[in-house]
């Protein structure tokens, strides 16, 4: 009578690739805080700046609101409109830059890649640039805006048109549909849902992104970051921050209660 031969027991994984891992992380780590002067002696030597700074800045001027909420109204406005600009015109471009759309690189291939351009560029940059173009004011920060909401939008909605079920395509191309009927019956209906939820998330981004737009002369609330902090005015930078974060927040609660009833 055989023997019941024993179960073979899987070998463990080794170990090696974690520890080689970890271990060239911390190398990474470490050399880029050197060669960057990032070191805990440079941190503590500063606390006691950082601690000043923040005594300086309690309380707050509570009185200061009055003159901001202009501002941040304006900021508001300067994100909406920009993420506005950015959404219509996000569309055509993650429609070309969707390979199951368009399947030659010749078309999708030069489109991403001016799309890759745009997101390389700040914001902060753009409005500068605006700026230089069209003067002071709450112009420049819409188009810098405007320019920003593409890549952020567009990116994430031509993922989500490659990623759509193939079925209603295939249905739509066997029944002799041209492309625009392709796109309006078969593929905004798979994403639209995403692309709205998108454009919610862009605006929180832009929000905050609006804020320091005037530290370069673009209007909004960052004009006042700029002169109080310019001032060592502390008491009325604390203001405007904890403001800002108010806004954005009551912005965030309700922007996630729309994309959770969407999706």
């Amino acid at each position: 009578m055989s023997q019941l031969a024993e179960p073979l027991r899987p070998t463990p994984p080794r170990k090696l690739k974690l520890y080689f891992t970890i271990s060239l992380l911390a190398l990474f780590l470490f050399a880029s805080a050197y060669q960057t002067d990032s070191t805990f002696s440079e941190l503590l030597t500063g606390l006691p700046n950082m601690t000043e700074l923040l005594v300086d800045m309690v309380p707050p001027n509570w009185a200061y609101v009055d003159n901001i909420t202009p501002a941040m109204l304006e900021t508001i406005r300067m994100a909406v409109v920009g993420t506005t600009i950015g959404a219509v015109l996000a569309i055509p471009i993650a429609l070309f830059s969707a390979s199951n759309v368009f399947k030659s690189s010749w078309i999708w291939y030069p489109v991403r890649f001016v799309l890759n351009l745009v997101r390389t560029i700040p914001e902060l940059l753009l409005a500068a640039i605006f700026v230089a173009i069209f003067g002071l004011g709450p112009l420049p920060g819409i188009f810098a805006l405007g320019i920003f909401s593409v890549g952020i939008i567009a990116k994430l909605t031509y993922e989500s048109i490659e990623a759509i079920d193939k079925g209603p395509l295939e249905s739509m191309t066997a029944v002799g549909a041209n492309k625009l009927q392709w796109i309006r019956c078969a593929v905004i209906p798979q994403v639209s849902a995403h692309f709205i939820t998108y454009v919610l998330y862009t605006f929180e981004v832009n929000i905050r992104a609006a804020a320091i737009l005037g530290l370069v002369g673009a209007g909004g609330i960052g004009l006042y970051y700029d002169r109080t902090l310019g001032f060592l005015e502390y008491d009325k930078v604390s203001t405007i921050i904890l403001f800002t974060l108010v806004v954005v927040l009551i912005i965030d609660y309700f922007s996630g209660k729309l994309r959770e009833k969407l999706l």
